[in-house]
């Protein structure tokens, strides 16, 4: 096997690699968690740190590592005894898959066994594997929710338990919690944010010299993976050593209550919930006064460890991106009788005038948002030129009429210009809309599915290994063979094939695909921030039932997918606030390039079923027959079965109701701007319907 990637070769990342020695030199930290783009050598630097953990003595033979002198007296392997001593090995990096079963992480009891043999056969899990060591996972924001509900009762316990039908396992689990991901795919569960003690945020660098140094490392260790671990051995085994000496003094070090209350007073400014952030950032800055040799804690240590405990804690919803204002982190640190830093005065201007170019300010240098010529778009006269307008319209139209071809409507004005972005509107918490019927896919909170969880429903005959036996039916099963199998005491005979395996429901998240009218029209009514704070409230509520989330936009001549399927709703409401509105209104392109999304989506994750949220108000123009097109368009998707729904963004004394006559088309449900708020209707569920 290959020599690991040194520890100490890693180039750059300052922060990860402190984080990384904290939790280090403290476990009572809680662990690290790695934010950043991809190829930025996360997972190279968190699989290294095992080399660097102090050796854990464990009792010989036991598959739990219980500790010698103060065993586990629930381990599944006790009791121990104490003549035996221990043994001494590496901490363990244990990685828990993205695609792990329930079975694989907290470990599995044989049903089969405990009840046809009396026997409590229990395999242990990767809990077990990583107790006293490091629990990795890679890309954690992708981690189902059910493996998510185990990390959280483990780490909040110190223990796991298994449970299958009256049978019982419970062993220590206690470890160091890593997790990296790339917010690009999608954000955490805040309960599950809530347990990493630090995070970090880390990005490649943009240093040529840098760059290079990192591709040359890279190289040599491929060449040689030997030869360059023994290259940088004496590195790290000098900074092991020094892991080593602060754990050692961690219990010397001394928290004296100006900081403590200093580390109160930070927590308190930004407002996070709860007091573990307290905890956290008392934990390092203990561990840090100890790694830098220090017997007390100092106003450093408390700052350096905010910056590392508090930026995951400040989000308040789902689109706040995590961070920390160091001008206002400074501001909370400084003690209440310290008197405010004098603001450092304003420079005088140097010109006569008020823009430093004479008395008028009208001789003002060009700048960078000036003309590559420095004309600064004027004509040469002093006046400002514009831009010429676009002639483009639709056949038999004038400019600014594109929306006059839906059946003898008015035109709004101005529909023809492209306009800028305009802010959304304030999201709100909408109806559940739902798929209709029952699927399989990924754990969610939208829509029925059977799942590894959930509310009994039935039961089935055990295809494979039993893991979720149904007691009553596996005992019905049995019971017409008892006097062919010669039963006489009171015990039941049993055999393989009279187990029955409990058929369980729960709820699925989906692919919300959403295709938003971006024309001339919503423009000219006023109504684009109201339709962008619904989209924006349905793409909260995506979030908040673990959906996927796409964007389709249709303005001018054509639609784009501007978000590709993803779990991230971050980058779907970027997306949203920075769409522009004009143009004509092609309802047909939309609905065809979402047609498209939705066929290569099922080639990728065939049992995700898809819900399309259709957002406009029908005026389908930009041609002789665009209406017809769209309506054409309409059953083509419907044709499919996806589910869908028509939000209807049409307003004024006037209504046409083109968009109910479209989602009569795609076959669903209709609903206006204002029936998508919930207003209090807590659970009310509406099943969107497909067409069979």
């Amino acid at each position: 096997m290959s020599a690991a990637y040194p520890f100490s070769a890693i180039v750059g990342l300052a922060d990860l690699r402190l984080a990384l020695v904290l939790n280090a030199v403290s476990p009572a930290v809680g662990g690290v968690l790695v934010r950043g783009e991809k190829g930025t050598a996360k997972s190279t630097m968190v699989r290294a740190l095992a080399g660097q953990l102090p050796e854990v003595a464990v009792v010989p033979g036991c598959r739990f590592s219980c500790d010698p002198d103060a065993p586990d007296p629930h381990c599944p392997d006790g009791p121990h005894d104490a003549a035996i001593g221990g043994s001494a090995r590496a901490a363990r990096l244990v990685e828990l898959p993205v695609g792990a079963s329930e079975d694989r992480l907290a470990g599995s009891l044989d049903i089969e066994r405990a009840l046809t043999e009396g026997v409590k056969a229990y395999e242990p899990g990767l809990l077990a594997a990583a107790h006293r060591g490091v629990l990795y996972v890679d890309e954690v924001n992708l981690l189902h929710d059910h493996l998510v509900d185990l990390l959280l009762d483990a780490a909040a316990m110190g223990t796991s338990h298994v449970e299958r039908e009256g049978v019982s396992v419970r062993h220590a689990a206690r470890f160091l919690l890593v997790g990296t991901m790339n917010p690009e795919e999608g954000e955490l569960r805040p309960q599950l944010l809530d347990r990493f003690g630090l995070t970090v945020e880390v990005a490649a660098s943009r240093e040529p010299r840098e760059r290079a140094e990192v591709v040359r490392r890279r190289l040599a260790y491929e060449a040689d993976p030997d030869a360059f671990a023994a290259r940088w051995a004496g590195e790290d085994a000098e900074l092991a050593e020094r892991i080593l000496r602060a754990r050692t003094a961690l219990a010397h070090v001394v928290l004296p209550d100006a900081e403590l209350e200093r580390i109160a007073r930070v927590c308190a400014s930004f407002e996070v919930d709860g007091m573990r952030a307290d905890l956290v950032t008392a934990r390092t800055s203990i561990a840090l006064a100890a790694w830098h040799g220090r017997t007390e804690v100092t106003a450093q240590d408390v700052r350096r460890a905010a910056l590392l405990a508090l930026p995951h804690r400040r989000r308040r919803n789902p689109f706040d991106a995590p961070g920390l204002d160091e001008e206002l982190l400074d501001e909370a640190l400084r003690d209440p009788d310290e008197p405010e830093p004098e603001p450092e005065p304003e420079p005088e201007p140097e010109g006569d005038g008020p823009d430093d170019g004479g008395p008028d300010g009208g001789g003002s240098p060009p700048s960078d948002a000036d003309g590559p010529d420095g004309s600064n778009g004027s004509d040469g006269s002093g006046n400002a030129t514009q831009a010429p307008k676009s002639t483009e319209a639709a056949p038999g139209s004038t400019p600014g009429t594109e929306d006059a071809s839906v059946e003898g409507a008015p035109a709004p004005s101005g529909t023809g210009r492209e306009q800028a972005a305009v802010a959304a509107a304030e999201p709100y918490r909408t109806r559940l809309f739902s798929v209709p019927g029952v699927g399989q896919g990924a754990a969610g909170r939208r829509s029925r599915a059977r799942t590894a969880s959930g509310r009994t429903t039935g039961a089935q005959v055990a295809a494979g290994r039993v893991t979720r036996l149904h007691v009553a039916a596996t005992v019905r099963a049995a019971a017409l063979h008892q006097k062919a199998r010669g039963r006489t005491g009171a015990g039941l005979v049993l055999r393989r094939a009279d187990l029955r395996e409990a058929v369980r429901e729960g709820r699925e998240g989906n692919l919300v695909l959403f295709v938003v009218d971006a024309s001339g029209s919503m423009a000219a009514r006023k109504r684009m921030s109201a339709v962008k704070g619904a989209v924006l409230s349905l793409l909260l509520d995506a979030y908040q039932r673990r959906d996927k989330v796409g964007l389709v936009t249709f303005r001018g001549a054509d639609a784009a997918l501007v978000l590709p399927p993803t779990s991230s709703v971050e980058i779907g409401a970027a997306r949203l606030a920075a769409l522009p509105t004009g143009g004509r209104t092609p309802v047909g392109a939309g609905l065809l390039r979402a047609h498209e999304t939705l066929r290569v989506e099922r080639l990728r994750d065939p049992l995700r079923r898809a819900l399309v949220v259709v957002v406009t108000d029908g005026r389908a123009t930009g041609g002789r027959d665009a209406l017809g097109e769209s309506r054409r368009a309409a059953r083509l998707l419907a044709a499919t079965g996806v589910a869908s729904l028509v939000v209807d963004c049409e307003s004024g004394p006037v209504r046409l109701g083109l968009a109910a006559r479209l989602a009569g088309d795609l076959g669903a449900p209709v609903v206006t701007l204002q029936e998508l708020a919930a207003d209090g209707l807590a659970g009310l569920v509406r099943d969107v319907r497909s067409v069979a």
